[in-house]
């Protein structure tokens, strides 16, 4: 039985990051990047529980162990994580000023638990918890990474805007909470 809720604990969160460390690319073939995505960003201990108590990430577990996560990063973060400085430039440069709106920091869930409804539940969870203090959930996504893209597109995210960095074009998309 898979729960779904909000990370509460530094066990969670530690759990969270062994999860993305899995998924990042360097630990990854060529092939299984293609079919099964990855994640971009490495998260400190230290930034995530931040991140947390601002506005607690959402996590799936299975038993005692997270198996699945979204997490919250909040517009405060921008300058947390270099690598992610850029995508806060270029959301300034297109949304009005007084959009309200929450940052996806990164979704990950376990190989095991994939195809079985974990990321939709993940930002079905999501969604209510943040509703009443953003309008929207924005996140960018590698543009090479079409598993992702096509996940997010299922569940209702749209494409906001392209941009290159670091040699890589990403694409932000945006789900509308309201």
């Amino acid at each position: 039985m898979i729960r779904y809720g909000t990370a509460s604990t530094d066990t969670e969160l530690r759990q969270v990051l062994a999860l993305q460390k899995r998924n990042l690319p360097s630990g990854l073939s060529d092939s299984e990047k293609a079919k099964e995505g990855f994640v971009t960003v490495v998260h400190t201990f230290e930034t995530l529980k931040a991140m947390n108590t601002v506005c607690p990430h959402i996590i799936a577990r299975s038993e005692h162990a997270v198996i699945g996560y979204a997490l919250c990063m909040h517009p405060r973060f921008s300058d947390a994580i270099e690598v992610l400085k850029p995508m806060f430039d270029e959301i300034e440069g297109i949304l009005p000023p007084e959009e309200n709106y929450i940052v996806m920091g990164q979704i990950c869930i376990d190989k095991d638990f994939r195809r079985q409804g974990v990321f939709r539940k993940l930002y079905e969870t999501m969604q209510p918890k943040t509703k009443k203090d953003f309008s929207s959930i924005i996140t960018e996504i590698d543009a090479v990474n079409t598993r992702s893209l096509q996940a997010h597109f299922a569940v209702g995210f749209k494409e906001l805007h392209s941009y290159t960095s670091g040699a890589r074009e990403w694409k932000i998309v945006c789900f509308q909470c309201s």
